[in-house]
């Protein structure tokens, strides 16, 4: 059986993952945090855990807990708010790392992104070596240290990276890539969620092997328009390209209350989180965008959205919380109880920001 090597040009791929980043931020600024079970975010009764240390993690603490679940876990957590201007800058300094070695540069976050090095800048001899050079480099840089999966398409290299965490380097050559795969365990799989990995193990899949077993049409079946890449990627097979211009439709984040909400206080308290989540997304990508969109679900599942536009991109963090607020208090007084929250900027494109110039309100 021929390899995905044998077919097509071997690609160079690295995915740079930061340990923790939030959360070694914060430990590197502050030396009293370090060594302790630290979660970024807010600590109040229905706060949200943005990111957790590793010492945290060991109590089982993990991004999007809500808090209370945290501290019950882990009754020392020190919870610090999140700075995402401080998390932002590190991060340009970490691309500017990445440039000085390839051009085509994919984030997929403040702290994640994909690297074509099959022809590197420097001219070093394997992607390996420019792996550990790059962990090097952003390490002297920034005092953070970053994981990095080295391999010939983007899965893999996502999972390579993944694979010995933290402080990691992995390479998953064309050789060793499908009977790797055949190994791992399907929730290890990158696209493959809780929701998506509980229903593949009710059907029997628990590994890459079991998930190459299933022909595309029985996978068609279960999973729909995600069987092409979960039939592929079983396979060892990615043929997606390293993307350095993608830029979306739209960036959102949204959220689903424990408890129904009524105030518009409590509202604002859950909105920024979300806001900082969007806005972090958007400046780790170099996008800006000029519509602001506020969806709104109620108690009986109702759900409406509200928008509004500006003739230049929105111009910073700020200005996106004030017309999201602005676009709430369209909403009251309310016809129910709020149960989710969402926001979302679209009209997205490549570059800086501009100051805003109000076209109006769009419902």
């Amino acid at each position: 059986m021929s390899s995905p090597a044998d077919t097509a040009p071997v690609r160079k791929i690295i995915h740079i993952d930061m340990d923790a980043f939030y959360a070694s931020v914060e430990q590197r600024d502050d030396p009293a945090l370090r060594g302790r079970p630290l979660a970024v975010g807010g600590s109040r009764e229905r706060g949200v855990v943005a990111a957790a240390s590793y010492e945290a993690r060991a109590f089982g603490v993990r991004s999007a807990m809500p808090s209370v679940t945290a501290r019950r876990l882990c009754p020392d957590l020190v919870f610090v708010k999140p700075r995402f201007e401080v998390y932002r800058a590190i991060s340009e300094e970490i691309r500017a790392v990445f440039a000085q070695h390839t051009a085509i540069i994919e984030p997929v976050a403040l702290d994640e992104a994909y690297l074509d090095v099959t022809e590197n800048l420097q001219g070093l001899a394997t992607a390996t070596e420019v792996a550990r050079v790059i962990r090097a480099e952003i390490l002297a840089r920034t005092g953070l240290v970053a994981s990095a999966g080295v391999s010939y398409n983007k899965f893999l290299a996502k999972v390579a990276s993944d694979f010995r965490k933290p402080d990691a380097l992995f390479v998953i050559t064309p050789v060793m890539g499908p009977g790797f795969v055949e190994d791992l365990a399907i929730g290890r799989f990158h696209g493959v969620g809780p929701v998506t990995e509980a229903k593949m193990k009710r059907l029997g899949i628990l590994t890459g092997r079991d998930l190459k077993a299933r022909s595309l049409e029985e996978l068609q079946a279960a999973f729909g328009s995600s069987a092409a890449y979960y039939h592929s990627v079983a396979r060892g097979i990615d043929e997606r390209q390293v993307r350095a211009h993608r830029i979306r439709k739209s960036v959102g984040a949204e959220t689903t209350f424990s408890e129904d909400l009524t105030e518009f206080d409590a509202m604002e308290a859950r909105l920024a989180p979300l806001i900082d989540k969007v806005w972090a997304s958007c400046s780790a990508k170099g996008v800006a965008g000029r519509t602001v969109t506020l969806k709104v679900k109620f108690s009986d599942f109702v759900q409406i959205t509200r928008a509004q536009s500006f003739e230049a991109p929105v111009a910073g963090r700020d200005t996106m919380m004030l017309s999201v607020l602005g676009l709430l208090r369209t909403v009251f007084p309310l016809r129910r109880s709020v149960r989710l929250l969402g926001v979302s900027l679209s009209g997205l494109q490549q570059g800086e920001t501009e100051g805003p110039r109000q076209l109006g309100l769009a419902i």
